[in-house]
């Protein structure tokens, strides 16, 4: 177990106010950087702690176990780190070595970047930026404005080509954005998942980069690993380690109003079903990671395999609490309960577009 058993009492003990008050603990945060989970996959050299995925994955089902906040902020924290192949080795060292160091941002391509001397003039806002109150540093993708999207590809102008956009990842400070805080979800409400935005504010050449160019730390696996079958991977252990919260909670609170034996028998078969599911996820996973080691690479139907083991992980847990939450009584409507956040928590984690099935 990664975690003390004093970490995990404090941790929730506070989750109550955390949820109240939309807002991430000084104690938790302290957690967070005393074991170095945010830097699971930056370089060691970088004052990481280089983890391999498999590893990383069950410390993700963990610290969702605890605390759904805690596992959501660890693994989109930790996820940060996967750009450090795409900066040079000095402006990763710049952002990523302190013992504080993490990055909040958005991959969606909602801002517009303008070339000038030395740099880029960036505007835009970007949803969704989990870890925005305490972040070091932001990134956010925008598109670069040439100044046309179309081509005149004949003389007289009649006919046009559609240019496909040049998008690239900037690289901000805190005092560069501004944090709208628009995170009003019902679940997962201590993640600060607000917006950010930025108005004229000049980002540097060297701050910026592409993710199609991998540039540093090439001797490091995770780097190699398919972004998206990462990131489901990622998610798909948070979501598990809620529903595992969700099933504690649920069973404590169904003993002390003595429900009937059908509460019971639904508690063991969703148990049993996620157990099913997390043994088929863990073992793609780790087939994944021997994978990459040995190739340096993964196929694809190895990686639609990672997908689709992801996803019906994510499936088991959010079905834990599609069949047991209606069976637990008014008393589980209750938004001060444990089981009610938990519900919440599982839901809002599961709402993610790389979670969803259609």
């Amino acid at each position: 177990m990664l975690f003390t058993t004093e970490e995990i009492q404090i941790i929730r003990e506070q989750a109550l106010e955390m949820d109240k008050h939309r807002r991430v603990s000084p104690e938790m945060l302290r957690t967070i950087y005393d074991h170095r989970l945010f830097h699971l996959f930056v370089p060691d050299e970088l004052e990481g702690r280089m983890t391999t995925l498999p590893e990383a994955t069950r410390i993700f089902q963990e610290s969702a176990r605890i605390d759904g906040n805690l596992g959501w902020l660890v693994t989109i924290g930790a996820g940060g780190g996967f750009f450090a192949a795409y900066m040079s080795a000095e402006i990763s060292r710049r952002l990523f070595a302190h013992r504080e160091a993490v990055i909040a941002g958005s991959g969606m391509p909602t801002g517009t970047a303008r070339k000038v001397d030395g740099g880029y003039i960036v505007n835009g806002s970007w949803k969704y930026c989990s870890g925005s109150t305490y972040a070091t540093t932001f990134t956010a993708n925008a598109v670069i404005d040439s100044g046309s999207t179309d081509h005149d590809a004949g003389n007289d102008g009649a006919s046009l080509t559609r240019v496909e956009p040049e998008i690239r990842s900037f690289i901000l400070h805190p005092d560069q954005v501004k944090i709208v805080e628009d995170w009003n979800a019902f679940g997962l409400r201590a993640t600060a998942s607000h917006t950010i935005s930025a108005a004229d504010s000049f980002v540097s050449s060297e701050m910026t980069f592409s993710l199609a160019e991998s540039i540093e730390y090439e001797e490091e696996a995770i780097y190699q690993y398919p972004f998206l079958p990462f990131a489901q991977v990622s998610f798909a252990a948070v979501a598990a380690g809620i529903a595992d919260h969700f099933l504690e909670a649920a069973e404590s609170l169904a003993m002390q109003r003595n429900r009937s034996a059908l509460v019971f028998d639904k508690l063991n078969k969703c148990k049993a079903a996620l157990e099913q599911a997390l043994s088929t996820f863990y073992e793609t996973v780790e087939d994944s990671w021997r994978e990459l080691k040995r190739d340096g690479r993964l196929a694809e139907d190895t990686e639609a395999g990672v997908t689709a083991a992801s996803l019906a992980a994510v499936q088991a847990a959010l079905s834990c609490g599609q069949h047991v939450f209606p069976l637990l009584g008014l008393s589980a409507a209750m938004e001060d309960t444990e089981v009610n956040r938990c519900w919440r928590d599982l839901q809002t984690a599961c709402s993610h577009a790389l979670l969803r099935n259609d």
